[in-house]
């Protein structure tokens, strides 16, 4: 059958929902209504004359057909995409809009020695950063990218590594530690107070540390649960439970004495930050180039 731009639209529109398994983040993904994928959708299952898709209101899983048409489809619009990357990689410079989001340390040590010069050089380019200290959703949010910490990679995601491993410290105040004592092991850490950590809106994170090469990750509890470094830092200097962060966080605490560390032959190094984007398909040239300036700028030489 002769292939025509429709065909080739819903074709991708198809890979887009199979890859997903989802209406609604492949609409985001592509820019659409999730009706008009779907619309889009029955319009080839019925030129076709087959199912592709079984759909649900929980799910939406390619049949045995899709999922041969997917395992065919994916190589060539992989190769066309990368002949478009690498004709606007060649072209004139990016232009576009960029939404990144990242946490407030990450803006000031990656972002800020970097992005006015960006904008300089990229005039065509609009950037919006979002400070956030929760591990986002980048598709369903709208977000092309963001930095966060490195050992918690979200699936389906690449990774662009842009500093250094990260030391991770519990510490506390000496007068909490004066009346509570310090722990030993980590699995002491159930008689204290510890100040929580919360990674996304449904995820407490558990502290982890580093026991004769094995990860040993403990479920904490105490009076507070925050994402926002001052609180969990002011927190621990006035004397309400246990911190877990990064050493560069609190340094200046450690050296003046306002907090104390603990269990440090426990205290792994783990990735530092990295910029996420959703996959290879999405690096278009304005974020092809920013990732090219930080990883000039802050990796090792």
């Amino acid at each position: 059958m002769t292939i025509t731009r429709t065909d080739l639209a819903e074709l991708a529109v198809f890979a887009a929902v199979a890859r997903h398994r989802s209406f609604s983040k492949a609409a985001l993904e592509l820019g659409v209504s999730a009706s008009a994928l779907s619309h889009s959708l029955k319009g080839l299952e019925r030129r076709l004359g087959v199912r592709l898709l079984n759909r649900s209101t929980r799910a939406v899983v390619p049949t045995d057909a899709g999922q041969r048409l997917l395992t065919q489809l994916l190589p060539t619009l992989n190769q066309l995409e990368e002949a478009l990357d690498e004709l606007t990689h060649h072209s004139d410079e990016p232009v576009g809009r960029l939404k990144i989001c990242a946490p407030r340390a990450a803006i000031q040590e990656l972002l800020v020695p970097v992005l006015i010069d960006y904008l300089v050089r990229y005039p065509r380019m609009q950037v919006e950063v979002v400070e956030l200290e929760l591990m986002p959703r980048l598709i369903e949010d709208g977000y092309d990218a963001a930095i966060f910490y490195g050992d918690l990679l979200p699936k389906e995601m690449i990774a662009v590594p842009l500093g250094p491993q990260q030391r991770y410290l519990v510490v506390g105040s000496p007068t909490y530690l004066g009346a509570r004592g310090a722990p030993a092991h980590p699995s002491e850490l159930s008689q204290h107070d510890c100040i929580g950590y919360r990674l996304t809106p449904h995820h407490h994170y558990r502290w982890a540390f580093a026991a004769d090469g094995k990860l040993l990750e403990i479920e904490v509890s105490g009076p507070l649960t925050t994402s926002t470094p001052a609180l969990y830092l002011g927190a621990a200097e006035a004397g309400l439970g246990l911190a877990y962060c990064q050493e560069d966080e609190v340094r200046e605490a450690l050296a003046q004495g306002r907090l104390v560390s603990v269990l440090d032959d426990w205290s792994p190094s783990f990735a530092g930050f990295n910029l996420f984007y959703p996959s290879r398909h999405q690096l278009g040239s304005g974020l092809r180039a920013l990732i090219d300036m930080l990883k000039a700028y802050h990796q090792p030489r």
